[in-house]
C-alpha cells in the first residue's frame, strides 16, 4: 500500500470518528421513559388527545380504517395508537419528536414521505406532548408496554 493511500485511509477514518463524535454530542436527548402509571399525566393527556388527535387516530385509539393502504392522495391514513398499531414499536423520544415536529422525511419518516400529521410545537408545550403520550400508552397491555420501555431505554444508551 502506498503512503498516499494510507494517508487517505487514516484521514477517512478520522473524519468518520469526528463526525460520529459531533453527532453524538449534538443530538438532543428525548424524554426519559414516559410512564403511563403517572395518573396525573394520563388525566392531563386525555382531553388533549380527545381535542387534537381523536379526529384522525380515533376516540378509542383505533386509527383510520385501512390504515396500511394508501389513500387516493398517496398518503397513509392515521394509524392506530392502541396495541394493534405500530406506535409502541418506537422509543418515546421518537414519538415525542413526531408529535412536536410532525413526520419529517429523512428524520422521523422515510425520505420523501408525505403525511397529514401536523406538527404541534406551536400548539402544545413539551409537558402536554408527554401527557398525550402517557395517555396513549396507558391503554397498552403490560407486555406491550414492557417491550416499548425496553426499546426506549435501549435508544437512550
Amino acid at each position: 500500500m502506498t503512503k498516499t493511500k494510507l494517508l487517505f485511509m487514516v484521514a477517512g477514518f478520522a473524519a468518520v470518528a469526528v463526525g460520529t463524535f459531533l453527532y453524538v454530542q449534538g443530538r438532543t436527548p428525548g424524554p426519559a421513559f414516559i410512564d403511563p402509571a403517572n395518573q396525573t399525566l394520563v388525566m392531563q393527556g386525555k382531553p388533549i388527545y380527545e381535542n387534537l388527535c381523536a379526529s384522525c387516530h380515533g376516540v378509542s385509539l383505533q386509527g383510520q380504517p385501512n390504515w396500511r393502504e394508501r389513500m387516493s392522495n398517496g398518503r397513509l391514513p392515521a394509524p392506530p395508537h392502541d396495541q394493534s398499531g405500530h406506535t409502541w414499536h418506537h422509543p418515546d423520544a421518537l414519538l415525542f419528536d413526531m408529535v412536536k415536529n410532525g413526520l419529517v422525511p429523512g428524520k422521523t419518516a422515510p425520505p420523501g414521505y408525505q403525511s397529514d400529521m401536523p406538527a404541534y410545537r406551536d400548539m402544545l408545550t413539551d409537558e402536554e406532548i408527554v401527557a398525550v403520550l402517557a395517555y396513549i400508552k396507558s391503554s397498552w397491555p403490560a407486555k406491550v408496554l414492557k417491550v416499548q420501555k425496553e426499546i426506549t431505554l435501549q435508544q437512550q444508551q
